[in-house]
């Protein structure tokens, strides 16, 4: 790793493309890959990691809201990209950049019809989202006949997938209720599919799902998470290489005496001779102030220091009694060999959180291998 002179999230894309390639390996060859690549591409970068899922041969992109499609658009990405929750409010701007709608609601299906109306679309792909048990976007079998009779005769659009969302796919005391969700997709879209008289792809699986119930495949999969190195379950991880890598500086070291405080309110009193660092990170740039207290944990020359005090706008203070380092030295807060997974942990949460704080005020630094 190259010595670095601020705080900086190095993205690995041979760790995306490995992660990639053991996903497919899950699955069968003919089923297609959607990558998800909303909220930055999991806070790493979604230009770079659009390009190189492109690269490797993925058939769709996700993204959660219209702008984040449009920048890919604005960066020249071509693929096929997935609204997954469109706003009414946007539909011009989704429909002139060619993004797909994720349609999982009346209200959703009826304005985007009005939207396509008015522009003459022909055949325009929209997604049909249906609930099947998460209970957060979707349609549910009660509203089979207003689809089919909103959409059959309707030349403007054509559905060219339904999906569904798994609630627990990592969950193995869960299993049952991920198989009676898996069995109520099933009906749905085949209940859908009839009354429209064509067969659309469909998708369900989530990383979780693509490693517990391959024969949910269907004709696609998505992956959000497995892609950035994170699987939900330890021996999946052991699979999978983590594609971003945080890391910063010590700008610099102090010795406490005792009875002396580190940072805002006091937060850390010291009861003996500490040496502290400081480093040019803090709650701005993603570590929340969750971490404060010794809940967050970094590493300095393969030694483990804990954040004290509370965690700053710009800064964070760490323990380095007993570790030999001096200012300048790097830090690093997650990555292969500390994964984000870990450093989550600490503050009762989960990589998911950690990865998608991180600012877009930290430099990017991408590698290749």
């Amino acid at each position: 790793m190259s010595k670095v002179g601020e705080t900086t999230l190095v993205l690995d894309l041979s760790a995306l493309a490995h992660n990639y390639h053991y996903l497919r390996s899950k699955i069968k060859p003919e089923t297609k890959f959607l990558g998800v690549v909303k909220a930055f591409a999991y806070g790493s970068d979604m230009v770079v990691i659009a390009k190189k899922l492109e690269q490797l041969g993925a058939y769709y992109l996700a993204v959660a809201y219209e702008n984040e499609g449009v920048l890919l658009r604005n960066t020249g990405i071509k693929l096929p990209i997935l609204v997954l929750h469109p706003l009414a409010s946007n539909f011009e701007g989704l429909i002139k950049y060619n993004l797909e709608p994720s349609i999982y609601s009346k209200n959703i299906l009826t304005q985007f019809l009005a939207e396509a109306s008015s522009k003459q679309l022909d055949a325009y792909p929209i997604h049909i989202k249906f609930n099947t048990g998460l209970n957060r976007l979707g349609f549910s079998e009660s509203d089979l006949d207003f689809i089919s009779d909103e959409i059959k005769e309707n030349r403007n659009v054509k559905v060219v997938s339904t999906f569904s969302h798994l609630a627990a796919s990592e969950d193995a005391n869960e299993r049952e209720f991920s198989l009676n969700q898996i069995a109520a997709f099933k009906k749905l879209s085949g209940a859908l599919n009839q009354k429209l008289g064509y067969a659309p792809m469909r998708h369900m699986l989530n990383t979780s799902g693509i490693i517990n119930y391959p024969e949910a495949q269907f004709e696609m999969v998505r992956s959000g998470i497995g892609l950035y190195g994170y699987g939900n379950e330890a021996a999946v991880d052991a699979s999978l290489q983590p594609v971003a890598t945080l890391k910063t500086i010590i700008s610099q070291i102090h010795h406490i005496g005792p009875n002396e405080s580190v940072g805002y309110n006091r937060a850390f009193s010291s009861q003996e001779l500490k040496k502290t660092a400081t480093l040019p990170i803090g709650h701005a740039d993603g570590i929340g102030r969750q971490y404060g207290k010794g809940k967050g944990i970094v590493t300095i020359h393969g030694k483990k220091a804990p954040i004290i005090g509370n965690v700053c706008m710009d800064m964070i203070m760490v323990d380095i009694t007993g570790i030999d380092c001096k200012e300048g030295d790097e830090v690093l807060v997650f990555g292969p060999d500390k994964s984000a997974e870990s450093f989550a942990e600490g503050a009762n949460t989960i990589s998911y959180e950690i990865l998608t704080a991180i600012s877009q005020r930290v430099k990017r630094e991408v590698k290749e291998g």
